[in-house]
């Protein structure tokens, strides 16, 4: 499985798990994306087959659920919580940690195929 952590996760996780061989992106690694709607976040992580990292339980949990009435697919959603997987400095190891175990456990592009799922 390929992520994108949405803007709110650390860039640092991305970088942390790429040096054990996931391919894991920040959308703050993507100036086309900083800023951007969380439609177009989702339309990306789309394109390029991965599943989406964010804390933005409200907008995500939404747009899931227009997608699937759609009838359109996406590659995973995999919600956070700030309460979880503390932002402050140094803090980012619990969500490495997290991160790891969820793509060891499902290797392939699609394991998430149009799922929306909390981060354990």
């Amino acid at each position: 499985m390929k992520l994108l952590l949405d803007e709110q996760q650390p860039g640092r996780a991305a970088e942390l798990l790429r040096r054990e061989g996931h391919d894991v992106i920040s959308a703050t690694e993507y100036t086309r994306l900083r800023g951007r709607p969380d439609a177009e976040i989702l339309q990306t992580a789309l394109g390029e087959r991965r599943a989406v990292v964010t804390e933005n339980v409200r907008d995500f949990a939404v747009l899931h659920r227009h997608w699937i009435d759609e009838g359109r697919s996406h590659y995973g959603i995999v919600l956070t919580s700030r309460r979880r997987f503390l932002r402050r400095k140094g803090a980012v190891r619990p969500l490495v940690d997290a991160l790891r175990a969820l793509l060891r456990a499902h290797p392939s592009d699609d394991a998430l195929r149009d799922q929306l799922i909390w981060l354990e």
